[in-house]
């Protein structure tokens, strides 16, 4: 995938000053506007130097957080960090960038810092993205406040409201016929939330049907997760044939793709699709991708998971111990419904 961009960079480069200076700018935004972290809070920022873009952003976090204290997670015990973690107070800050993903225990050491009340900004699998996908990426945390709240609480009213949902997939046409589930936002507003923070880049609206057998017809896709957990293109979009919420048919698939599905059913029997997402981030499209498929679902456009796994919504159909898999998978859109109203057109959303 982008031999261009090979061409380019090599993946040991370091990203261009011009970068480091627009990151910076992003990084105020999101720490002014979003997280609101002020100069009488502590931050501690917890960084690698595995990969050049995590080099690029500690850079970055330096230059907008100088009374920050900076930690090379490699050159610190997993005890040392976690005194560091007790001498913070609710409302401090931290940031944990990563080119794969800090564990110090059995489960995400944001979990821990959110049980503390404390701000988490966490920037991870940053070595999946290289060469001009770094670029993207810091494209990615631009922070508009006017576009992600408008358009995001819009399509939350919407959502909530609707009795139907369709994605018009370049003529090939997937029914949510049932209303759906209260949305969740992920657009960095955090008003009234218990916990301030999380992965970045933002921009997502996700929900599902209420009745996830309501879900009938066929939708083309663009790009998938793989078993790896990157995102993967294929020559030739892919349609999913879907009956009663169920993949029951696949048209034009590849290897990897089957491999996917033969993994979901090995484990849970058949396919399920569950999740509706909007995502909304401008600076990833159809033609602009990188690697890391928790980046990319960001996307400015639709995507959906396959699989069983959906821990926002709860139902009877699913049992939490014989659910395993949520495969991101990118539609090739070209109108959204919600009942007869168009909300995704040419490209952007329209609310």
């Amino acid at each position: 995938m982008h031999e261009s961009v090979k061409s380019q960079f090599n993946e040991n480069d370091k990203l261009p000053e011009a970068a480091i200076i627009t990151a910076a700018k992003h990084l105020n935004d999101i720490l002014s506007l979003a997280i609101k972290h002020s100069s009488n809070q502590a931050a501690v920022v917890i960084a690698d130097t595995q990969c050049p873009l995590a080099v690029a952003l500690t850079e970055a976090y330096r230059r907008v957080l100088p009374e920050a204290m900076f930690i090379d997670f490699d050159a610190i015990s997993p005890a040392e960090i976690f005194a560091i973690f007790k001498m913070l107070v609710p409302s401090d800050l931290v940031v944990l960038i990563q080119s794969t993903s800090f564990r110090l225990k059995d489960f995400r050491i944001r979990i821990e810092l959110f049980e503390q009340s404390l701000k988490v900004i966490e920037h991870p699998h940053l070595g999946r993205m290289s060469g001009e996908e770094g670029i993207y990426y810091i494209e990615s945390l631009a922070y508009d406040p006017i576009y992600f709240h408008g358009v995001g609480h819009a399509l939350k009213n919407l959502i909530d409201h609707a009795s139907s949902a369709v994605v018009d997939s370049d003529g090939e046409r997937l029914i949510f016929a049932s209303p759906l589930e209260s949305a969740k936002l992920n657009i960095g507003d955090y008003t009234g939330m218990k916990n301030i923070g999380g992965q970045f880049p933002i921009g997502e609206v996700f929900t599902e049907a209420q009745d996830i057998e309501s879900v009938n017809g066929r939708v083309r896709i663009f790009a998938f997760g793989d078993s790896a957990f990157m995102v993967n293109k294929p020559e030739q979009p892919i349609t999913l044939v879907v009956t009663k919420g169920r993949v029951t048919d696949v048209i034009d698939s590849t290897p990897e793709f089957d491999k996917v599905l033969d993994n979901i059913r090995a484990d849970e029997g058949e396919v399920w699709l569950r999740e509706l997402g909007f995502g909304m981030n401008r600076a990833f499209s159809k033609n602009k991708l990188v690697n890391d498929i928790g980046t990319y679902e960001r996307m400015c456009g639709v995507h959906l998971s396959l699989g069983a796994k959906h821990g926002a919504y709860k139902k009877s159909l699913f049992k939490r111990g014989n659910t395993w898999h949520h495969v991101d998978v990118f539609a090739v859109t070209h109108l959204v419904y919600l009942d007869d109203e168009v909300v995704y057109e040419n490209g952007a959303w329209r609310v």
